[in-house]
Order: C-alpha cells, then sequence, then structure tokens
C-alpha cells in the first residue's frame, strides 16, 4: 500500500512539476515569429556624448541616424524599450503581470498591430526607412547585449512593430481611457457623456499609505502615463517685439519622470538636412517636439470631445447588431493574454469584438461601440519627420493640415519672428443636431461619421498683436491675452473644444498680459510660478473649509485656520504649504476628470493625520514633504499640482515624503536673436541614463533642475565636440 501511495505522491509530483515548467516556458514559444521582414540595408552612425551624456547622433543619411537613435537611447534605458515594445506587441503582461496584461487587451481592443499592418505599407519610402532602420537599431543592441532582455523572443522587430506602438499609444492622450476604463467595468461613464448618465460614484477616504498613487489617476488602462487629461504641460512663445529681442520658444512638458512617456532628451543631424534638438518618447526614432535651425514647437495636452460612444441592440444570440435595416454579424476575435504572476505565465483567453464603428465592449449593460478621432490612421509617423525638417512656418502648417496626428495642441516660435498656437486635433466631423455628449443609437448610420473637421475649423493664432502666446491644457479661448484672444462663439459645438480653465493657465494669462516686456527674466519668473489663483476649484475647496464646523475637533480646526491664512504660494516658504499641496492634489483631478469630489473634513483630516505621524507637526515646510529622489541623491522641491512649476504626481514612501514621479520634466528653453544662429538651453528632473545607477548620468541634472537652472543644449557641431565626453561609431552590415 504504501509502494502505491509514494508512486501516486511521485505521479502528482511530476505533474505539478510538468504544468509549472510549461507555465514558465509556453510564452516565449508561443511568442516566437519566423518570418520577421529584417532589412538588407548597411547603416552607419556616430554618437557624440556631451558632458551631461546627451547624445548627439551624426549619419550621412536620415535612415543611419535613426539606426543611432535606437542605439544611443538602448545605452541609456534599454530597460524601458523594451517595456514598450513588448507593449507593442501585445506581451506587457508577461513583463508586468495584470496591469500589463490590461494594456495588452487594449493593445488587441484597438487593433494596433491591424492598424500598422494595413497602413504601414502606403506610408513614404523614406519613412519606413525610418523606422526600418530604427528596429535594425534595438535588434543589434539587443543581440550584443543578451544579458539586458527580459522577455524571450521579443526580438527581432521590424518597422511594422515600432508602428503598432504609435497606434496603440497616441489615443490615450486625448482620454479615450476615461472611455475604456469605465466600460470594461461596468460603470458608469463620466458627466461629459451628458446629464442623463451619472458621474463616478464618491470614493471612500484613508490615511495615506507608502506605495500609494494618488487618487484620480487612471492606472489600469493607461498604459503612457496619466498625462491626459487632467495633469498636463506649459508653452509659452514670445514675438521679438515682446521680448525685446529674441523670438523665443519655452518647451514646459509635464510628463511622467519615469516609463514609456518620460522624455528622452537628444539632437540630431542628417547629410539630408535632418538636424533637430528636443526629445522623444522612448519607441521613437524621431522627437517631438524641440527646434531645428529655421523654427520649433512644443506640445501641451488638449481634451476636445473626441470620443463618440454608440449603445448597440443586439439579438438574441448576442452575436449580430442592427445597422440600419439590417443584422450585422458582430467580429469576434479571441485573443490571449500573457500574465505573469510570481514565475509563472497565464494564458487568459478574451474576446475581441468589434462593429461598423469600431472597438466594442461588452458589460452587464450591454454592448457598447466606441469611435474616436484617428481611428484607423498611423499618418503621424510621416508627419513628425517632416515637421522635424520643416524649414517655413507656411511648410509646417501645410504638414499640420493634413491633420494625421490625431491631438495635442502646437505652440510655434520660429527665426522669423513668427508666434503661433494651433488646437490641433483630428475633431471627427459631426453632423448637427445629435447630442453627441450622450450615448449614441448604434443603428443609426446617420451617426456614423468618417474622417475629422478641416483644418480650416479648428482654433489656432498666429502673430497675435499682444506679442506672446501660451497654453497650459486650456480652452483655446485664453491663449493671447485681452484684444487678441479668441471666442468661443466663431466656432461649432460639434467639435466639443474643452471651456475648462486650469490655474495654471489663470496664472499665466495673468501674468503675461502684466507684463510690459517679457524678456528672459519675466519669462523665467513667469515660468517658475507657484502662485494659485483663489478661482475655480481652488475657491471651492477653501469655502467648504471654511464653512465647517470643527467645534468639536480642536486639531482640525487649528489646521483649517492655517489654510485660512495661506498665501496661495507654494514656495515652501509658509507655514500652510505642505497641507495645502496635500490637499489641493484631489480636487485637481476630480475637477478636471468631472468626478465626484471627496467629503472636504475627511481630506482635512486625513492629510493633518499624516502630517502628524510622519512630522510630529501640521506645519513642517513644504520642501521637507515634497522630494525629488533618485537612487541616492535626495532634494527638495517646490511647486505644486497645477502651478506653473508642477510637480502634479507623487508617490508616498515608507518615510511619509512624497517622490516626485510626474510634473515638469523635460524643459527646454530656445532663442533666435536677429541675424543669429539658434541657442537652446534645457533640463531634465534626473539625467540621460534614468535606468543606468551606474552611469553618470543617471542623476547629475538633478541640482540644477531644483535650483531652477538650465544647461546649454549644443545644437551646434563645432559646441558639441569641444564638450565631448565620448565619441564612437556604431554601424550595421547585414
Amino acid at each position: 500500500m504504501r509502494k502505491w501511495f509514494g508512486r501516486i505522491l511521485f505521479a502528482l509530483f511530476v505533474v505539478v512539476l510538468v504544468g509549472f515548467v510549461a507555465l514558465a516556458s509556453w510564452e516565449p514559444f508561443w511568442a516566437k515569429r519566423d518570418q520577421v521582414a529584417l532589412t538588407t540595408e548597411s547603416y552607419s552612425a556616430e554618437i557624440i556624448r556631451d558632458d551631461y551624456g546627451v547624445p548627439h547622433i551624426y549619419g550621412e543619411r536620415d535612415r543611419d541616424v535613426a539606426y543611432g537613435v535606437a542605439i544611443a537611447h538602448a545605452e541609456d534605458d534599454f530597460a524601458t524599450l523594451q517595456d514598450v515594445l513588448a507593449m507593442a506587441r501585445g506581451r506587457y503582461g508577461a513583463i508586468a503581470g495584470e496591469e500589463g496584461a490590461a494594456i495588452d487587451y487594449v493593445y488587441h481592443l484597438l487593433d494596433a498591430r491591424g492598424t500598422a499592418e494595413r497602413h504601414y505599407p502606403q506610408l513614404p519610402e523614406d519613412t519606413r526607412a525610418l523606422f526600418e532602420a530604427y528596429a535594425t537599431g534595438m535588434n543589434d543592441y539587443a543581440r550584443q547585449n543578451p544579458e539586458e532582455i527580459k522577455l524571450a523572443n521579443l526580438f527581432p522587430i521590424d518597422g511594422k512593430d515600432v508602428a503598432a506602438g504609435f497606434a496603440l499609444r497616441q489615443p490615450f492622450f486625448f482620454g479615450l481611457n476615461n472611455v475604456i476604463q469605465p466600460l470594461v467595468q461596468g460603470e458608469d461613464l463620466r458627466r461629459e457623456f451628458g446629464p442623463d448618465i451619472p458621474g463616478f460614484p464618491r470614493k471612500g477616504s484613508r490615511p495615506l499609505r507608502a506605495g500609494d498613487q494618488q487618487e484620480g489617476e487612471d492606472v489600469a488602462y493607461s498604459p503612457f502615463g496619466p498625462d491626459g487629461a487632467h495633469n498636463g504641460s506649459n508653452a509659452f512663445a514670445v514675438a521679438p517685439e515682446k521680448s525685446g529681442g529674441p523670438t523665443t520658444l519655452i518647451s514646459n512638458s509635464h510628463q511622467p519622470l519615469r516609463g514609456g512617456v518620460a522624455w528622452y532628451e537628444l539632437v540630431v543631424e542628417s547629410e539630408e538636412g535632418w538636424h533637430y534638438a528636443g526629445a522623444n518618447f522612448p519607441g521613437s526614432p524621431f522627437p517631438f517636439l524641440g527646434h531645428n535651425r529655421d523654427l520649433g514647437w512644443t506640445n501641451t495636452v488638449n481634451t476636445p470631445d473626441m470620443v463618440d460612444v454608440y449603445r448597440l441592440e443586439m439579438d438574441e444570440t448576442g452575436t449580430r447588431y442592427r445597422f440600419g435595416g439590417e443584422w450585422r454579424d458582430l467580429e469576434i476575435r479571441t485573443v490571449t493574454l500573457p500574465v505573469r504572476i510570481g514565475p509563472v505565465v497565464l494564458p487568459i483567453r478574451r474576446d475581441i469584438h468589434r462593429s461598423v464603428h469600431g472597438p466594442v465592449i461588452a458589460n452587464e449593460n450591454g454592448h457598447f461601440a466606441f469611435r474616436y478621432g484617428g481611428i484607423d490612421n498611423i499618418g503621424q509617423l510621416d508627419a513628425y519627420y517632416r515637421l522635424n525638417k520643416a524649414q517655413s512656418f507656411e511648410e509646417w502648417e501645410s504638414i499640420l493640415a493634413r491633420m494625421d496626428i490625431p491631438s495635442t495642441n502646437f505652440i510655434y516660435a520660429d527665426k522669423a519672428g513668427n508666434i503661433a498656437y494651433v488646437y490641433n486635433a483630428a475633431i471627427p466631423d459631426r453632423p448637427e443636431g445629435p447630442n453627441w455628449r450622450s450615448v449614441l443609437d448604434g443603428s443609426d448610420p446617420d451617426l456614423l461619421w468618417n474622417g475629422p473637421v478641416d483644418y480650416e475649423e479648428l482654433p489656432r493664432y498666429v502673430n497675435p498683436t499682444s506679442g506672446w502666446l501660451y497654453n497650459a491644457n486650456n480652452a483655446p479661448y485664453t491663449a493671447a491675452g485681452p484684444g487678441s484672444d479668441l471666442s468661443p462663439e466663431e466656432f461649432a459645438p460639434e467639435l466639443g473644444v474643452e471651456l475648462k480653465q486650469t490655474n495654471r493657465s489663470r496664472r499665466a494669462w495673468k501674468l503675461l498680459s502684466d507684463a510690459q516686456l517679457l524678456d528672459r527674466e519675466n519669462l523665467k519668473r513667469i515660468k517658475y510660478d507657484t502662485g494659485y489663483e483663489r478661482d475655480g476649484y481652488v475657491a471651492q475647496l477653501w469655502s467648504d473649509l471654511e464653512a465647517l464646523d470643527l467645534s468639536d475637533e480642536a486639531r482640525l480646526a487649528e489646521a483649517r485656520d492655517m489654510l485660512m491664512e495661506w498665501d496661495f504660494t507654494a514656495d515652501s516658504e509658509g507655514r500652510a504649504d505642505a497641507l495645502a499641496l496635500l490637499m489641493i492634489r484631489e480636487y485637481m483631478s476630480c475637477s478636471y476628470q468631472n468626478k465626484p469630489c471627496p467629503d472636504v473634513r475627511e481630506e482635512l483630516a486625513k492629510h493633518t493625520a499624516h502630517l502628524e505621524t510622519h512630522f510630529g507637526r501640521i506645519d513642517p515646510p513644504m520642501s521637507e514633504l515634497l522630494r525629488l529622489r533618485q537612487g541616492e541623491v535626495d532634494l527638495p522641491l517646490d511647486g505644486g499640482s497645477d502651478t506653473l512649476r508642477a510637480s502634479t504626481l507623487w508617490d508616498v514612501n515608507e518615510d511619509g515624503r512624497l517622490a516626485l514621479r510626474h510634473g515638469d520634466s523635460f524643459i527646454q528653453w530656445v532663442e533666435w536673436d536677429p541675424g543669429e544662429r539658434v541657442t537652446s538651453q534645457s533640463i531634465q528632473p534626473f539625467g540621460a541614463a534614468t535606468t543606468r545607477p551606474d552611469s553618470p548620468h543617471y542623476d547629475d541634472q538633478m541640482q540644477l533642475f531644483v535650483q531652477h537652472r538650465l544647461k546649454p543644449v549644443h545644437f551646434w557641431r563645432e559646441d558639441v565636440l569641444a564638450h565631448a565626453v565620448s565619441r564612437k561609431r556604431v554601424t550595421h552590415t547585414p
């Protein structure tokens, strides 16, 4: 009997072992591709790094430069590049577990790979050559550094893989996650979809804990960071007559400091006329913002109504939907999502649905299709490349007018003294009449739009009489000051242009309007401003605090009274700065995302308790609370959520400090003096090699960043050679 029992136990052990091995190893074999179309081109690029490790990449052809971009970026942050490429292959769950699988689900839902497959072959040859060269650079680095690879059979990749990443990434910048997430979870859509549809339920309150993510973020279905609808960026352009000298462009993007949409600084130059200094995201062969010799631009997120939701009428089988006078088959495709749990990867099967409208999500409330601006279009891959090489405002604007870049505002300046602001968005060309903010009838063919509105319908400014332009994620109707601002009455309501104002907008508009001269000193004062206007959600919060009856809690009354005396400046000099920083964050979020705000008394109690627990007082200096942390470097910060000096999101560390992870990120200051060559300065929060602790450029910009200082951009070849600390040539021969 014992012999049989032992045999049974051994057999069970073998079964478990085999199952474990299978779950630990199936995913790379399942994902292996035998036919990846690798280039037969040769490439050669020179990478020169300056004293801050910023790569300057030179090549005879543009494609040579793109090859070098991939190598340089991989040298500094191959880990993040692999994450982005795994997302572009629908395999991120094998790295990041359940959260990664949620991104893979969206990858399939949006048909990112199918979009790339359909449209990549139609891109111009030189654009495809750029992407193939970039993919080759990734492959070469992976082959030469196999010890760094964290997912087997992720390589080799091709240009279509890189293109699929663009198709997945872009819709999240105008807030598509605000539709996908509640539909997947069976929750109500947010209030922007009409007064007949409730908003999100009120969230509970509890003390802050280490590792917390701040409330208000959309984590599960926002794979490329929380910039989107409620955080954002600042941008400024000033004409020579207002600056007293140069045409000035200030790029002040607010992005996550790490991850798939953290800025990476670079300078590119080829003998084919591509010469550009700026920054890109991991997975891109070219910069997205910055400047060339003649012109430059920067971006801020805008949030027009880019998404329409349709309720489908289904038949009794749940496989057909009514459209017009007929029943159509719902497209159903089953996909496998790899989900890492500890040492094993589980294969999770999910059905992906599509209708004539676009992706379909089924929940307990029914089947809902959604359609968004820029759907099934990867023209941005070519548009950004052409913008990099544009030489005049007319050429630059003609590229934007193609409407291939689905969203984001563009603030522009050039050596001729022109400044401009384009509210760029591929807004759906909707007919008048229906309530496009409601859930639409999916059976009505008249509600199925095709393509965007004409470029001429968008708000835009060119050389306003004020001599300045700005955007801070606000409505485009406050951009150039009194007498120069556009009016919302001039634009069709079907465009769905947002009407919100941010605190950053209110401050920028006021400070810019009041300034007689916008020279370097005044612009710096405005860019690093830490003030709040007592308006909007800030005014409402302080009114609610003032109205609280705290006669039963003396400690909370003391905290409230301290806030009532606050100077509305997050400069780390006032007693109430730390508590105000904690209080404002969630009210900014609920205001901008149209969510119910938390109970004011509960928030006051929560944040007061946090300060007392970790600092032993309710009024510690804000600089002791808010920190810029990387490795062993730990520095104090100023600025708050929604101030022009932005410290927007943070992680709560074990010691109760707030480690910044989103806010002021890549800053670039560009000037064209009359008759002179372009010059620029820049800064990053950490350094050029944010995931390489052994690199001297892991944290070498941090001190400058907290001191409001910039470093030079060595745009011209003789300048970078004078400051070069390394120089090498990278090549690829088939």
